[in-house]
């Protein structure tokens, strides 16, 4: 990558030493990754300022660096001062990979609830339709069939490019990836057009990062309005802010509905779900209604990707989603409760996956919860979760989620404070107790859901993350109640 080619993607307000010929070798938005040769970019973030680690920057090797205020130096160093330097960190990390998106048609699913669900339903349609795709979110990254670690659900425009470029070069054609609202607020997905983007739902989550509802949501149609005329929109249009997320999209939309004619939920049991889509009939082992849109948008977002309905159906009926999303924890043995983990962790994902429990379950069957409430995030939601669990459940514990650096017994109180009856409700702060208590309680006619953390294999607590799985705690706990079988 040489200076004139950087300079044309940064449209700068000011540059020095822009006829220097350096060896220009890598990209960076962390001032640690600099070495000899390194293009450093600034980013104001929210709880660093890189324009604080120039020199730093300078010092390490960097012969560029990317800047929105006025800076000089006597080293032998290009500044280029720009208006914003994030909505041009993708697009410089995209160039410095080579352009990897241009060669995948990337789909790009945003909302609040049902991200992950989605994406790997596309995924999983996708692979089992014979296509070379790959997967980005939140439980997991897959390049074709390897698997890797996820941390973030959209990762830095460095990560990201340089996970793309993995994927192109193993031969990936197709790319599904959630798109959180941190994501898009922050401009990490700039540099790189989508083929196809969907929204699945909102409901109150991250406020303590945007605010307000209206501001998630202004976050959320940053997608929709990048979106190129000869992309594809497809909007869950019973969501209320349908609408809204449609306004000044130039893509082709289209809109889910299971209030008219041509798609409906046919049956939902607790062996799956059965719908029409768009006059296709489709089967499903997941449950609930909330997947019913999850597989609809898969099947509208693969039809857009030009694949025929019935092959995309019967992958489908096939297809399990994603991993700690309504996981039966399954153990051998007799009078056992049935335990479930997912990773409900908003009042709306709460109560949607409680109120298909109470849909499917049989009439002599008990609901208990367990789940609790992130710290150092929305605390607004916690006693609306609350809400939500007194609504469905007959027993309920209250513990421990990911405290952070909050206390948890302050987490904990601030949720039941939004019970009007604790009758039914426990507070153990301890969620091994928490779980082994729900467990060993439970008769053989009882659904336990142990709800939040899902895929996670982590409890983080007091900043630090240590192992803590709830399918493996639930499976110790069914293990012992079956008598060691």
């Amino acid at each position: 990558m040489d200076i004139q080619k950087i300079i044309e993607i940064c449209n700068p307000l000011h540059v020095t030493q822009q006829e220097a010929a350096y060896d220009l070798t890598n990209f960076a938005i962390d001032s640690r990754e600099v070495r000899k040769g390194s293009v450093f970019i600034a980013l104001r973030g929210t709880q660093v300022d890189g324009h604080m680690f120039l020199e730093d920057a300078i010092e390490r090797g960097a012969r560029v660096v990317i800047c929105e205020e006025s800076y000089y130096t006597e080293k032998d160093v290009c500044v280029i001062e720009v208006e914003n330097t994030q909505v041009l960190a993708g697009p410089l990390a995209q160039a410095f990979a080579g352009y990897p998106a241009q060669n995948m048609k990337v789909i790009g699913i945003t909302g609040t609830n049902g991200k992950t669900t989605t994406a790997t339903l596309v995924y999983q349609v996708l692979s089992a339709c014979g296509l070379k795709v790959s997967l980005l979110g939140t439980v997991h990254k897959r390049i074709l069939n390897e698997e890797l670690d996820s941390k973030l659900t959209t990762s830095d425009p460095i990560e990201l490019a340089s996970d793309m470029k993995k994927m192109a070069e193993a031969g990936s054609e197709y790319l599904a990836m959630e798109v959180s609202s941190h994501a898009l607020d922050q401009h990490r997905t700039e540099g790189f057009n989508f083929e196809v983007a969907a929204f699945t739902n909102l409901s109150q989550d991250h406020l303590d990062y945007h605010e307000t509802l209206e501001d998630y949501a202004k976050a959320k149609k940053m997608l929709f309005d990048s979106l190129p005329t000869n992309s594809f929109a497809i909007i869950n249009g019973d969501d209320p802010q349908a609408k809204f997320m449609a306004q000044d999209c130039k893509a082709e939309v289209s809109f889910l509905s299971f209030k008219g004619d041509s798609s409906h939920i046919l049956e939902n049991s607790p062996n799956g779900l059965s719908l029409i889509v768009e006059g296709q009939r489709i089967e499903s082992p997941l449950v609930g209604t909330f997947n019913a849109y999850n597989i609809a948008e898969t099947f509208l977002i693969c039809k857009k990707l030009g694949l025929d309905s019935k092959e995309i159906a019967d992958a489908l009926k096939e297809a399990k989603g994603a991993s700690g999303r309504m996981e039966t924890v399954m153990v051998k043995g007799k009078n056992l409760p049935v335990v479930i983990v997912d990773y409900a962790h908003t009042p709306d994902a709460l109560s949607n996956v409680l109120s298909t429990l109470i849909s499917v379950k049989e009439d002599n069957q008990t609901l208990t919860v367990v789940f609790g409430a992130g710290g150092d995030r929305d605390a607004g939601k916690r006693p609306k979760m609350a809400k939500a669990a007194a609504e469905f459940a007959d027993k309920i514990i209250v513990t421990s989620d990911n405290p952070r650096t909050e206390n948890p017994d302050l987490i904990i109180a601030d949720i039941l404070d939004g019970f009007e009856n604790l009758d039914n409700v426990k507070s153990i702060t301890d969620r091994k107790k928490a779980i082994h208590t729900a467990i060993s309680e439970a008769s053989a006619n009882e659904i336990i859901l142990i709800a939040g953390k899902g895929h996670e294999d982590y409890q983080e607590v007091n900043g630090k993350r240590h192992h803590f799985d709830d399918r493996e705690i639930a499976r110790e706990c069914l293990t012992q109640k079956a008598g060691g079988s």
